[in-house]
């Protein structure tokens, strides 16, 4: 099976349109929207979570990450550089993961390349999120510390450094 082609124009668009509802789903907390984007058979590679089969195995997944610590203290997924390959339909970015201030203006944050396949008509049908987990775990145990450290730190978070030996 062949991949289409799409003008890189295309997929430009389709990418600003992704970013845009990714941004949209991180303020509003909303991530149906983000969910929607993808083609009802979408295959989601998550090197942490596993591979995921289509919208119904993904949207408990995001919802699940992005309400609970950390994932809910993360403000937006802006690309920080992206490559339009038109021949494979595929758009490859470095998304950062900034977390929300933890009261100084601290900004504290990890990055990821994802790779996403465009399947036309605006929806995607793959993508793979390529990332280190340990460096999550030492941003966000940073991001703990400086809120430990400010007295703001939230008793969600309290709870995540205990799990995953944080305190000290």
């Amino acid at each position: 099976m062949t991949s289409p082609t799409f003008s890189r124009d295309e997929l430009v668009a389709a990418f600003e349109n992704f970013e845009a509802t990714v941004d949209r789903a991180a303020q509003t907390r909303d991530w149906d929207p983000w969910v929607e984007q993808y083609t009802p058979d979408v295959t989601y590679v998550e090197h942490a979570a596993g591979t995921m089969r289509g919208r119904e195995e993904v949207r408990p997944w995001i919802w699940q990450t992005m309400e609970t610590f950390p994932g809910s203290y993360m403000t937006s997924f802006p690309s920080l550089w992206s490559v339009f390959d038109e021949s494979t339909g595929r758009v490859i970015c470095e998304l950062d993961n900034p977390m929300r201030d933890p009261g100084d203006g601290t900004i504290i944050t990890a990055t990821n390349i994802s790779i996403i396949t465009y399947a036309g008509d605006g929806l995607w049908r793959r993508q793979e999120d390529i990332y280190n987990p340990l460096r999550f775990v030492k941003a966000t145990l940073k991001w703990c510390r400086k809120a430990q450290e400010l007295g703001t730190l939230p008793d969600e978070a309290v709870a995540w450094m205990n799990q995953f030996g944080g305190q000290k």
